[in-house]
């Protein structure tokens, strides 16, 4: 997933090329601001954790979903809505935080605590539900809507402390949240034997003490920048340069496939488990965290790699893998084991690769004045496509098996890679 507006403020030099720069640019210089005696190291690593706590809210309900639908008899297209409910909170969220300029507003820690008290509440919450789906949709919603408080904060916060190496700490960021992510299905598979809503408080109180820890140690640093007031029609403007045009449909492409294909790993895991007569709820669950968790590896090592290729280059051929594997979904059932096993990885980390070095071309693209606005509309058009992929998948998944449905996401990964065919960032 790319990077959202806050994450990468206007350096100076943008904000000569700002026509009223002094009632869209200014210094956030306040308490907030004023030096830790942490080394930006143990500051990265403090923010990394709390990122990997705050984003762990966002599949929490996927965990036990599989588990709900049996117990609470409820349609395998429950978790689509469950994924689904989480989306568009987040679409909302990170709209109305843009719009209404929070992280700009009030001290950026104190965004990112109370967002993961409220994002964690709303997990914790869950478990008293009894036969409640549309009150664990709405749960998830507020949950989703809270993330926004916590996700892009993170990176606004990281990049207010680095000016060199800004790079390798936003792909470690990018990779707190695929780890984050991930985090449920990793408990659900060590609390296999416990009720599923032991899986839910753990995460909820994970996330309350990522803000707690953030909020006492980690202030905004001294490249703190306050983002342009927010412009929808910037995108419009922003669209105009080839560069950004390219990589937001290589980004579009990549959303297309990537919620979408976390949502349904587990599905696909226990689907093959079941086919070779090995059926087991904690392996599907382990498995699960590391296919989605791949993607933070690949995500450090494609930053590492761009430096030396370019970033569309690391983008186009992650797009190409991700789309392959899209291809060769429906050979899966044939797969020994560890063939399976090590296709599971190969799929998870290329699928999330291209994120880091898609956000790293939008934001060296975009017309400086419309950075945040042109960022924030790229980012929120992503995650409206991902309601769309989720519906489908969904709906899919009931008609077909499930190695077959994931033939329909190939093209978001295909179609992105040729979109950006012809890019040298």
């Amino acid at each position: 997933m790319a990077a959202v507006p806050s994450a990468y403020p206007l350096r100076p030099a943008d904000e000569r090329a700002l026509p009223f720069k002094r009632s869209l640019v200014t210094s956030t210089a306040s308490p907030d601001a004023a030096a830790p005696h942490l080394p930006k190291a143990l500051l990265l690593a403090i923010i990394v954790a709390a990122q990997i706590a705050g984003s762990a809210q966002w599949f929490a309900g996927n965990a036990v979903t599989a588990e709900l639908i049996a117990r609470w008899e409820l349609p395998q297209s429950f978790l689509a809505q469950v994924t689904l409910s989480v989306q568009l909170g987040f679409i909302i969220g990170t709209l109305i935080f843009a719009a209404l300029s929070i992280s700009d507003r009030l001290p950026s820690r104190l965004v990112f605590f109370v967002s993961c008290l409220l994002a964690g509440g709303g997990t914790l919450a869950l478990p008293l539900l009894d036969r409640q789906p549309t009150m664990f949709l709405l749960l998830r919603f507020v949950t989703g809507f809270f993330i926004a408080g916590i996700y892009p904060v993170g990176m606004k916060l990281a990049a207010s402390w680095f000016d060199k190496g800004l790079s390798v700490a936003m792909s470690l960021l990018v990779g707190a949240l695929m780890v984050g992510t991930a985090l449920p299905h990793l408990l659900r598979g060590f609390l296999a034997d416990t009720p599923w809503q032991l899986v839910l408080v753990v995460v909820g109180l994970v996330s309350f003490a990522g803000g707690v820890l953030l909020l006492a140690t980690v202030p905004l640093g001294p490249y703190a920048k306050r983002g342009a007031h927010f412009a929808p029609k910037a995108v419009i403007a922003a669209f105009k340069v080839p560069d950004f045009r390219r990589a937001s449909f290589g980004y579009f492409g990549h959303m297309w496939e990537l919620y979408a294909l976390w949502a349904y790993f587990p599905v696909l895991i226990a689907a093959y488990l079941a086919n070779k007569g090995q059926v087991s709820p904690s392996t599907v669950a382990t498995w699960s965290f590391l296919a989605i968790a791949a993607g933070a590896p690949t995500g450090v090592i494609g930053g590492w790699i761009a430096q030396k290729v370019g970033s569309a280059w690391v983008a186009r051929s992650a797009l190409a893998a991700s789309g392959a594997c899209c291809l060769a979904a429906p050979l899966m059932l044939l797969m020994p084991g560890w063939l399976f096993f090590t296709f599971l990885l190969i799929w998870g980390g290329a699928c999330a690769a291209d994120s880091p070095q898609l956000s790293t071309i939008n934001a060296k693209s975009a017309p400086p004045a419309y950075l945040g606005s042109a960022l924030t509309m790229v980012n929120s058009l992503g995650f409206s496509i991902t309601l769309i992929s989720i519906t489908m998948t969904g709906v899919l998944v009931t008609l077909i098996p499930a190695h077959w449905a994931m033939l329909a996401l190939a093209p978001g990964p295909l179609l992105g890679a040729w979109s950006l065919r012809s890019s040298k960032v």
